[in-house]
């Protein structure tokens, strides 16, 4: 099969697109024929090795464990290993893996959910990651209500599209933070206000929202403290920046020591793998209040390119890699 493959941490450079073997699904694993993968932010920093905490984690320290690049993934079951009760042959899955920038991956069924009815399948892919971030951090997290006013910083984004419909379908009034040429996606997603970032400063506009979802992660946690009610909610998904060696995770760290001490919430976020939310995901596409937005597509040998225009900050919802 072909896969976009790296032996090495470094820029887009080290990812090369080659012939490698099949693999095998294992015990509880399902091998898939890939129809669509989906860039998430992680994809950057695997291929990247930065921030270098990311090494000590498990990841590999000097090369990456896992070669092949890609997590987010949808196409069709093509064979089971043993153990594996939920899926069959032929079944249409949207969900995670490792590995996915590739003609065919392993995954686990628990990873995995039956794609949305009436939804094609590779458009499935952009759900995974990107919605179960969005999903869990205002469901869980966020703890969103009905009336409450939530801010999405970053609503242009893979997490944020998904953030602005979901926090809609759960009764928020929304307002969506992003750049003067993606207003009009934002507000079509179905925010109540756009603020652009380029022309204007929400932290300073006076108004006063209960929850934030910050997936941009390069505003001060003071200014953004502005913005909040006086027991809001400010839920860190993500961000970029901060330094080789930790990343943001000086900026979780302040925030957890700050929460201590003031009334609002200042609480840091990671999504959990789990297929139950997968399944809610689905449920949202098929009552039409979930739509994946989808910038763009491009085969394997664009994988290169895409991950350099996410990391850029220039994606519009999710890019496509189709084998």
């Amino acid at each position: 099969m072909k896969a976009v493959v790296q032996d090495g941490y470094g820029s887009s450079d080290v990812l090369e697109l080659r012939d490698m073997e099949t693999p095998e699904p294992g015990r509880g694993e399902v091998l898939i024929a890939v129809r669509a993968a989906a860039l998430d932010a992680g994809v950057w920093h695997l291929m990247s090795g930065r921030p270098y905490l990311l090494r000590l984690m498990g990841y590999g320290l000097r090369a990456p464990r896992v070669r092949v690049r890609g997590r987010e993934v949808a196409g069709r079951v093509e064979a089971v290993g043993t153990g594996v009760t939920g899926l069959k042959p032929g079944d249409e899955v949207f969900g995670i893996c490792e590995g996915s920038f590739a003609e065919y991956a392993t995954a686990s069924q628990d990873k995995l959910a039956l794609k949305p009815a009436g939804l094609p399948l590779e458009r499935a892919a952009a759900l995974s990651i990107s919605g179960l971030t969005a999903l869990q951090a205002l469901r869980d997290t966020g703890r969103v209500r009905p009336g409450q006013r939530v801010l999405v910083i970053g609503a242009a984004g893979g997490v944020g599209t998904n953030a602005v419909q979901l926090a809609k379908a759960y009764g928020a009034h929304v307002t969506g933070v992003c750049s003067t040429a993606k207003t009009e996606l934002v507000r079509s997603l179905g925010a109540d206000e756009t603020v652009d970032y380029t022309r204007e400063d929400f932290t300073e506009g006076g108004v006063a929202y209960d929850l934030i979802l910050d997936t941009a992660g390069n505003r001060p946690l003071s200014r953004l403290r502005r913005a909040l009610t006086p027991r809001g909610t400010l839920v860190i998904i993500g961000g970029e920046g901060g330094g080789r060696w930790i990343g943001t995770l000086g900026r979780v760290l302040r925030a957890a020591l700050l929460n201590l001490f003031v009334r609002q919430s200042l609480k840091p976020f990671m999504a959990s793998e789990v297929k139950a939310d997968l399944d809610v995901l689905k449920r949202h596409v098929e009552d039409g209040t979930l739509t994946p937005v989808i910038q763009r597509t491009c085969p394997l040998d664009g994988a290169a390119e895409a991950i350099d225009q996410l990391h850029r900050g220039e994606a519009r919802g999710k890019i496509l890699i189709l084998p």
